[in-house]
């Protein structure tokens, strides 16, 4: 077997933090985009044993790699193993809140699973993807959904537009752990719901939130500077995605979103930025490639 696939990232279009859990993690209210930035996973079959190289110099090559874990948990659950070589290419940056190394594992199972004799049920699969991390098992759809739990409980969404979307993401990461321990919770409750945005879905302004912007924004200030950039520049709307740093911001077409991206250099140097659409389920990479382009800044 030899086959290359192209895992997306994502966005959250809003993220409620309702409460903290017995077991240390919190329950979420989140919807979940996928964005056409995408990393690329080369698979090939070899004897025996377990190959990962990258070409990120930041990502790890071993057991601390969710692809390594991924690849080990499929073949303890499944009971069938092979030797594999897996060679990722990263084009989803790192530690950027857009979910990269959950879809490069989430990927993997997904290929893994279609080729063995006994292939898990899919809600076999999608309880493994639980136990890798919160975000896995969104990815193994790739489809727009409503995150709640932990954001391990789905519930596909339809009638979400393709937003114009332009990403930011300045030259650092933040902690998520960091993140989730810094807030003082106060909600309980989700405000936002589905069919708020489904109402008006080309006016999102209202349902765009996220509760760990605040006090990521306090700790790094370009968050907070970023999205007022952009809303000053025409987007409709602005958010930081997951526990940040990467600020989104949403145009009414992608023309407008690349004409802002021209004025990045001069306004963000060392920043990555993409400009590229939402997506409404799992497209072929070169669907995407024709629309999505990216760069880092360089002053």
């Amino acid at each position: 077997m030899k086959v290359s696939v192209n895992p997306c990232a994502k966005i959250n279009l809003w993220l409620e933090v309702l409460r903290k859990r017995p077991d240390g993690y919190h329950d979420l209210s989140t919807l979940m985009l996928p964005v056409g930035i995408r990393d690329r996973l080369d698979i090939e079959t070899c004897s025996q044993g377990l190959e990962l190289r990258c070409d990120h110099p930041e990502v790890p090559k071993d057991v601390r790699n969710l692809v390594w874990r991924a690849a080990e948990a499929f073949f303890r659950r499944s009971g069938w193993r092979i030797g594999l070589r897996l060679h990722l290419m990263k084009g989803i940056p790192v530690g950027a809140g857009l979910g990269g190394g959950s879809a490069d594992a989430a990927a993997l199972l997904n290929v893994l699973n279609a080729a063995a004799p006994e292939p898990l049920p899919p809600e076999a699969l999608h309880a493994l993807a639980r136990t890798l991390g919160a975000d896995v098992a969104f990815f193994l759809q790739g489809r727009p959904a409503l995150a709640t739990g932990v954001g391990d409980r789905l519930q596909p969404v339809s009638g979400v537009p393709q937003y114009p979307v332009l990403l930011i993401k300045p030259p650092y990461g933040v902690p998520a752990a960091w993140a989730y321990g810094s807030l003082k919770l106060t909600r309980g409750e989700s405000r936002i719901k589905i069919h708020m945005l489904l109402a008006s879905p080309l006016n999102p302004a209202s349902c765009l939130e996220n509760d760990l912007e605040e006090v990521v924004a306090k700790a790094y200030p370009d968050i907070a500077v970023i999205k007022g950039w952009l809303l000053r520049n025409g987007a409709v709307g602005a958010l930081m995605t997951g526990s940040g740093p990467t600020v989104f911001g949403i145009f009414e077409t992608v023309d407008h979103a690349r004409a802002v991206a021209e004025r990045i250099p001069a306004a963000w140097g060392r920043c990555w930025w993409a400009v590229t659409t939402t997506l409404n389920g799992p497209q072929p990479c070169q669907d995407v490639d024709r629309i999505a382009f990216w760069g880092v800044a360089k002053g």
